[in-house]
């Protein structure tokens, strides 16, 4: 019997007549996130934050949304000490969450993942960034909140992400509360078709160079980061951003590795609660395991998620125009070549999903939304053993969101 995420629990199944291995990553060794966080505060990379404030700094600290599991009330607690150690009272403290253009956090959410600091905090809406500069002539904007602080810090979680190579950094600030010329210009074909964009990858990417370039422009001073495996997290690093990334990309290239052969006839690809609220991030499974460093499957290999999609295909801006696309096309390579004129931010999920399409199947099982499963030139079935063909060589890869095949 095997067992795979779904949603907040798990799926079980059989496959009595397949041949299946197991991706498991090493996993690290789970910290104590609020000994790890303060740690991480009081020994940055760089001057300490409290040598970077002034009493009477209004400071702006941009945090992850519901689709990061990352621990933002604990990283919140870390940096109000040490920002209470120049001087500076919670009320000069404004917290945005960074959605890009995701959907706004509930008020329930908010609690659950801000706790005491969830009554300060706002949701931030691209349509209302400001310019602050550019980077390789695209503007730079970012939320009011964020252009008017005297200081800029955020939160973040340091994870396999398939354009930046490790999501965190400046990410949370630039894109989390960014507006769209910068979305257009990183998730564009153009950016997302240059050598170094993928998974893994944090040097030479240029993607993260972008990144990283545009939290110059919007003054993002110091950062506490996460990063974490099945064990929960493992590690957190602070201060200067493109270091803090680099020391928690490399926890998490030792813990998430997992070397491969090749020749699988399908990969059953675990994602779980909250990436698989809804289609959008549910297919990160599909594209991460077939156009990362390392793709196991044989052609036409087909790779089978698990998956609630308890919001279908999901509800904010960008996942709406990935439906739109996916869901208006007639198959994989047209789409693709017509989205290599151009796209709409938020559309580059589908033009990723496409080009991986080209070459494999993706099927869904276990959802509440089969049809829109089946709108997006993807799959459904009820089950995973629905999905997979009698014989099939097979890799279960549990956490493949977190697993780099190598």
């Amino acid at each position: 019997m095997s067992e795979l995420p779904l949603g907040d629990g798990t799926v079980t199944f059989d496959l009595p007549d397949c041949e299946v291995d197991v991706a498991e990553p090493a996993g690290g060794e789970a910290v104590d996130p609020v000994t790890a966080a303060r740690e991480a505060v009081e020994d940055p990379h760089g001057p300490r934050l409290s040598e970077l404030a002034d009493p009477d700094d209004l400071v702006c600290i941009v945090v992850t949304d519901a689709t990061r599991a990352t621990p933002d009330g604990v990283l919140l607690d870390a940096l109000h000490d040490e920002l209470g150690r120049a001087g500076i009272p919670r009320a000069q403290v404004r917290v945005l969450v960074g959605l890009g253009l995701h959907r706004p956090m509930t008020n329930a959410e908010l609690r659950e993942s801000l706790g005491e600091h969830a009554d300060r905090a706002v949701n931030h809406d691209a349509d209302e960034a400001v310019p602050v500069g550019e980077v390789d002539d695209v503007p730079i904007e970012v939320h009011p909140t964020v252009a008017h602080a005297d200081l800029v810090v955020s939160t973040g979680m340091v994870e396999p992400h398939q354009y930046a190579g490790f999501s965190g950094g400046a990410k949370t600030a630039a894109i989390g509360a960014g507006g769209e010329p910068l979305i257009r210009h990183t998730h564009g074909p153009g950016m997302l078709s240059r050598a170094g964009v993928r998974l893994g990858r944090v040097d030479d990417n240029p993607f993260r160079a972008a990144v990283d370039r545009a939290g110059d422009v919007l003054g993002l001073d110091f950062c506490v980061n996460v990063t974490h495996g099945p064990a929960g997290i493992l590690d957190a690093a602070a201060g200067r951003p493109r270091a803090v990334v680099e020391d928690l990309a490399a926890s998490a290239r030792d813990a998430r590795s997992v070397a491969v052969d090749g020749g699988y006839d399908a990969v059953l690809a675990g994602v779980g609660a909250p990436k698989d609220a809804n289609l959008y991030q549910t297919t990160r499974a599909f594209t991460y395991v077939t156009l990362g460093a390392r793709n196991p499957l044989e052609e036409g290999g087909r790779v089978v998620v698990p998956a609630a999609l308890p919001e279908g295909a999901g509800e904010g801006t960008g996942e709406q125009r990935f439906y739109e696309r996916l869901s208006a096309a007639s198959d994989a390579d047209s789409l693709y070549e017509s989205m290599r004129e151009g796209y709409e931010p938020g559309a580059q999920r589908a033009f990723v999903v496409a080009r991986a399409l080209r070459e494999h199947d993706c099927y869904v099982t276990d959802s509440t939304a089969p049809g829109i499963v089946e709108d997006c030139l993807l799959d459904a079935r009820d089950s995973v053993p629905d999905a997979v063909e009698p014989g099939s060589r097979v890799l279960l890869v549990p956490d493949a969101l977190n697993t780099l095949l190598t």
